[in-house]
């Protein structure tokens, strides 16, 4: 992503400038609407054209475009593929939660509670580029 498109998403698309988004940072409810709202635009260039596949290893509760982001704090879960991508996150998510025995868990869930991080995946199937249900297929 370019860095216009990084600060139209980290401020709600109140800014291009990277500069301007330390002043103008979106509260965190439109930060997830904005993510949302990005990929959409991905989903809908492809039309029908994209499949996702997410890798649940390495899990850490920063972010990649952290400089330094905090070291993995869950176990490996494993890969997935879909061609609906609210679908494949949402799997993932609860992924996350149904790993009770992982000592890592509570602290990557406090992560992503605090901050909302479901609401990316509400605001995605809100916009009609996916959905929350999915059937999961062990291979």
């Amino acid at each position: 992503m370019s860095a216009a498109g990084k600060a139209l998403i980290h401020s709600g698309g109140a800014t291009e400038s990277n500069m301007d988004t330390w002043v103008l940072h979106a509260e965190q409810d439109a930060f997830c609407e904005a993510m949302a709202d990005a990929a959409s635009s991905v989903v809908r260039h492809f039309d029908g054209r994209i499949a996702f596949i997410n890798a649940m290893k390495n899990l850490s509760v920063d972010c990649d475009c952290c400089e330094v982001a905090e070291d993995p704090c869950m176990k490996d879960i494993g890969m997935l593929a879909s061609l609906d991508p609210v679908a494949i996150d949402q799997a993932c998510i609860d992924l996350i939660y149904a790993a009770k025995n992982d000592p890592g868990q509570k602290h990557f869930l406090e992560r992503v509670e605090s901050r909302h991080g479901v609401h990316t995946i509400e605001a995605a199937a809100d916009l009609g580029f996916g959905s929350r249900e999915y059937e999961l297929i062990e291979i």
